[in-house]
């Protein structure tokens, strides 16, 4: 079967990714081809991937998008190593680089959020529609749209004549994270449904918000107009049927739960946890385990990467410095050649900096202070906390601050590949405190290394990970005990690596021989979303 994947970001291709959608969107085809299938995938060429030398020009289209005709190129792309049976595509406008050559994403202003997103998105949905009828990708039997930013095809496919013979193609729509939903205005506004597509009926109860019936919302649309519907784990599938409830700080439906429950009660809703690759060398990544004094200077070379790369030195790099310079003297942990002399412990978080993944961090305890202050406390002069990430400005500046009055706490402000893969195999403990995940790749990585994931238990992360056996849970009805039930996870699993050793190696054991294998994901695709 012939299938087209349409999506926001593939990590297939160089810099195509920001989040998890681009590790699915990289994996996901490759397994399905091993299986017997035939994949193409096509994203927006952000002014960038056109540009490569990989990159062959196929055709240029013409696309009625807010009221004139818009001339798309589609090209080709030949990757590193590539996949029979997969087919890399982008396709390109200027419109698409509106965030700057390569940005995937645009920061839109509070009171405007995902306009240019939502707008440049809206005719990539247009160009891959107008390419399929156009036959460029050959004859296609299902449709693979991923999140919100692909959602306009499933309006397009139902709604707009010219479109009509996809209704012929099975479409699938895949959840990747139903907290961002790309929802504007009807009308109204130049990034508005009809200003994209003036002339064209629609059903209104399928496409608007439920809480705000003037604005369109492409998620609630992607639901309703796809004949399979597919959240990225079980457990994941359970909650969002649910409503939400902010005050108890529990996501649920996001207000689209109504539509989910009909999904479900209709048979086209369906959880499929993610996958994950896995090196057939056996246990390679335990032995790219690093020193905490190796780790300390590819952290250091990292951030001078950073600083040269801006005109003005960021103080969360010049905090880091500092504290890393702190722990490489720190005589207690680190001899002179480098070895350990008393086994620190050593905790880890790699993730974007959002509220998704760091509220639970910022929150207040009774005596004021965060509960992330309050687990440095507990961690005291035994080891030391790395975190990776960059995401949320406000977020970025509450870890820097943490970082500034905690010699216990590196906040690595940027994002590395190679300092990211070493966090992973050399750390004792990961943390992921999510106040919710869809499914979570960060837990899979780090078990896969053989570290242990310490983590809220909801969405994906309670689909794979399995208390006190390969790693450690935590739950709550609020925030706070959510922060206290943390705090408590993390003291008896510290204290159960210091006085339980043999326990210890058997939670890292069973963590590094768990596995969640695109294999059977792509089994699963083909026999519940696809036949």
């Amino acid at each position: 079967m012939k299938i087209l994947m349409a999506a926001a970001e593939n990590d297939a291709l160089p810099r195509g990714k920001v989040g998890g959608i681009g590790d699915v969107v990289r994996d996901i085809p490759i397994a399905l081809a091993k299986i017997g299938q035939v994949v193409d995938v096509v994203i927006p060429s952000y002014g960038s991937f056109s540009k490569l030398a990989a990159a062959q020009h196929i055709t240029s289209l013409e696309v009625v998008f807010a009221g004139q005709l818009q001339t798309v190129d589609i090209f080709k792309i030949t990757v590193a190593n590539p996949q029979d049976n997969v087919t890399q595509w982008v396709i390109e406008h200027p419109m698409f680089a509106i965030g700057g050559v390569g940005a995937i994403y645009c920061d839109d202003p509070n009171d405007r959020p995902f306009a240019k997103d939502a707008t440049k998105f809206a005719l990539f949905s247009a160009a891959v529609a107008k390419a399929i009828i156009s036959d460029v990708f050959g004859k296609i039997d299902v449709l693979h749209l991923h999140d919100w930013h692909t959602a306009m095809l499933s309006v397009l496919r139902a709604y707009d004549p010219e479109y009509k013979q996809l209704q012929s193609i099975k479409t699938v729509y895949t959840i990747h994270n139903l907290s961002l939903q790309g929802i504007r205005p009807l009308d109204g506004d130049e990034s508005s449904f009809k200003a994209w597509f003036p002339y064209l009926p629609f059903n209104h109860n399928q496409i608007n918000d439920p809480r705000y019936p003037h604005c369109y919302n492409p998620m609630r649309a992607g639901i309703n107009l796809s004949d399979k519907v597919h959240a990225v784990s079980p457990n994941y599938v359970k909650e969002i049927l649910l409503p939400s409830d902010p005050e108890h700080g529990y996501v649920g439906g996001e207000g689209l739960e109504a539509d989910l429950r009909n999904a479900k009660s209709t048979g086209r809703l369906h959880g499929i946890l993610n996958g994950c690759e896995y090196s057939d060398k056996g246990d390679s990544r335990l032995s790219n385990r690093l020193s905490l004094a190796e780790l300390i200077t590819l952290s250091e070379t990292e951030i001078l990467k950073w600083i040269s790369d801006k005109p003005l030195i960021d103080s969360a790099h010049l905090i880091a410095l500092t504290r890393l310079k702190q722990l490489s003297e720190k005589k207690a942990f680190l001899s002179e050649s480098g070895k350990s002399a008393q086994q620190p412990l050593v905790l880890t978080s790699v993730g974007r900096i959002t509220d998704q993944k760091v509220k639970l961090f910022q929150q207040l305890m009774p005596n004021g202070e965060s509960a992330l202050e309050h687990l440095l406390a507990q961690l005291a002069d035994d080891g030391v906390f790395i975190l990776l990430g960059s995401g949320d400005k406000k977020l970025e500046e509450f870890l820097a601050h943490v970082s500034s009055n905690n010699n216990n706490f590196i906040f690595l402000k940027g994002y590395s590949e190679a300092l990211s893969e070493s966090i992973y195999c050399s750390g004792d403990l990961f943390l992921m405190p999510s106040s919710f995940e869809p499914c979570g790749i960060s837990q899979m990585l780090s078990m896969r290394a053989g570290q242990p994931c310490l983590a809220h238990s909801v969405g994906g992360l309670s689909d794979t990970i399995i208390d006190k056996t390969n790693g450690f849970t935590f739950t709550g009805d609020t925030p706070i005990e959510q922060a206290e039930n943390m705090l408590s996870c993390f003291k008896s699993a510290i204290e159960l690596k210091k006085q339980k050793k043999t326990k210890w190696k058997d939670i890292c054991s069973k963590a590094h021989k768990a596995r969640f294998l695109w294999r059977d994901v792509a089994q699963t695709y083909v026999t519940d979303l696809y036949s």
